[in-house]
C-alpha cells in the first residue's frame, strides 16, 4: 500500500483531519505510528460505536499501532459515581473487544489500556497541573462543552476532563488521536497547549457522529435513539421500525448508519446490500455502494419500510458474535448499571 492509498483509507468516513499535511509527513517518516482512541465507561456502548471501530480497522490496516483507552477516571469526571467505576470498566473491557472481533479485525497491533493505570502517577498529574496553569476556565469549559455533562451548576471536574485528555496523548506515546466531532474542541485545545509545556501537537483524526434513530446523535442516555449492543432481534426490529425515516429524505439515522457502518463493511468484503421485496413490488434490490441506495431512496424508488427491514437484518447479523456472550454481558451490565 503506497502513501496515497494509506491516506485515502485513513480519510475514509472522516469529517476532518488536523492536519492532513502532518498526517502525510507522519506516515512517511514513521514505520508504525501510534494512534489512540479513548472512551469513558459511562453509558452502555451502542451500535454507533461501530463507526470508530471501523476507523480503528482502517488504521490497523495501514500500519498504525492502535491504543484503546478505557478512560475510567474521565467517567468519574463526567459524573459517573466513583463506586461503580470498576464495574463500568469491566463491562467496557469485555464488550469493546467483542465489537472489534465482530467486524473481523486483525488485532495484533491493538492494545487496550485502563486510564487509571497511568493517570494517577505523579509525573502525569504534574503535567496536568502544568497545563492547567496555561488554560483559562473559559478555554477548558469551551473544550468540554460537547463532551461533559455540565448542567446548571457545572463542577470543577468538567474543567479537568479536557486537560487530562490532552495529557493522555503524551503519556500514551501517541502520534495522533481519533475521536468524534464532539471531541474537536478538546483536540484543538490540546494542539494549542502542548507546546506551552514542551510537547509536540498531535495529528487529530475526526469522524462524524451518527445521527440517532429519533434525531440528534445516537445516545446511551436515550433508549429510543440507539440500538444497544445487547438488544435482541425483536427490540432491534421494533426500534428500527419506529425510527425517523421520511421517504425521499436521506438525512436520518437509518441512512447514516447504513453509510458509515453497513456499507463500509459491505464494501470491504465486496458484498452487496440486499433489500428483500415481494415480487409484486418489484422483487429484491441489490446495491454495491451507498450512493446507489441514496439515489433510489431520495427518488422514492426505495420505500422506507423496505429499507428499515433490510437495515434491521444487517444489524442483527452484525451483533450475532456479541450475542453469543449475552449472559455474561448481561451479568456485567446489571452490576455496572444497577439502579
Amino acid at each position: 500500500m503506497d502513501i496515497k492509498e494509506k491516506l485515502d483509507l485513513i480519510k475514509r468516513n472522516t469529517e476532518e483531519i488536523i492536519t492532513e499535511k502532518e498526517l502525510e509527513e507522519l506516515i512517511k517518516k514513521k514505520k508504525k505510528p501510534v494512534i489512540y482512541w479513548g472512551t469513558a465507561p459511562t453509558g452502555r456502548p451502542h451500535a454507533a460505536y461501530f463507526l470508530p471501530m471501523l476507523k480503528i480497522a482502517d488504521l490497523l490496516r495501514v500500519g498504525f499501532k492502535v491504543k484503546i483507552l478505557l478512560a475510567d477516571l474521565h467517567a468519574a469526571l463526567d459524573n459517573v459515581e466513583w463506586y461503580v467505576l470498576e464495574k463500568r470498566y469491566d463491562y467496557y473491557k469485555k464488550i469493546i473487544p467483542l465489537m472489534i472481533q465482530a467486524i473481523g479485525v486483525d488485532t495484533k497491533d491493538l492494545e487496550i489500556i485502563r486510564g487509571s493505570d497511568f493517570e494517577l502517577k505523579p509525573e502525569y498529574m504534574y503535567d496536568v497541573l502544568r497545563m492547567s496553569s496555561f488554560t483559562s476556565v473559559r478555554d477548558a469549559n469551551k473544550a468540554a462543552s460537547e463532551v461533559v455533562k455540565q448542567g446548571k451548576n457545572p463542577k470543577v471536574s468538567g474543567l479537568i476532563y479536557p486537560i487530562m485528555q490532552a495529557i493522555d496523548e503524551q503519556y500514551l506515546g501517541a502520534d495522533a488521536q481519533l475521536g468524534g466531532m464532539d471531541q474537536r474542541k478538546i483536540f484543538v485545545m490540546a494542539r494549542e497547549k502542548h507546546p506551552k509545556i514542551g510537547y509536540k501537537p498531535r495529528v487529530e483524526i475526526i469522524n462524524p457522529i451518527i445521527q440517532g434513530l429519533i434525531g440528534k446523535k445516537m445516545s446511551a442516555s436515550n433508549e429510543k435513539s440507539k440500538i444497544d449492543l445487547l438488544d435482541n432481534e425483536k427490540e432491534i426490529k421494533q426500534k428500527i421500525k419506529s425510527a425517523e425515516c421520511v421517504a425521499g429524505n436521506s438525512k436520518n439515522g437509518i441512512m447514516a448508519f447504513l453509510k458509515y457502518v453497513i456499507m463500509t463493511i459491505k464494501t470491504d468484503k465486496k458484498k452487496e446490500f440486499i433489500v428483500k421485496r415481494d415480487e409484486k413490488h418489484g422483487g429484491n434490490l441489490k446495491y454495491s455502494s451507498y450512493e446507489e441506495i441514496e439515489k433510489d431512496f431520495t427518488s422514492k424508488k426505495l420505500h422506507p419500510l423496505d429499507l428499515k427491514n433490510a437495515v434491521a437484518e444487517e444489524i442483527i447479523n452484525l451483533l450475532k458474535p456479541i450475542s453469543k456472550y449475552r449472559k455474561e454481558l448481561e451479568k456485567l451490565s446489571e452490576k455496572a448499571y444497577e439502579e
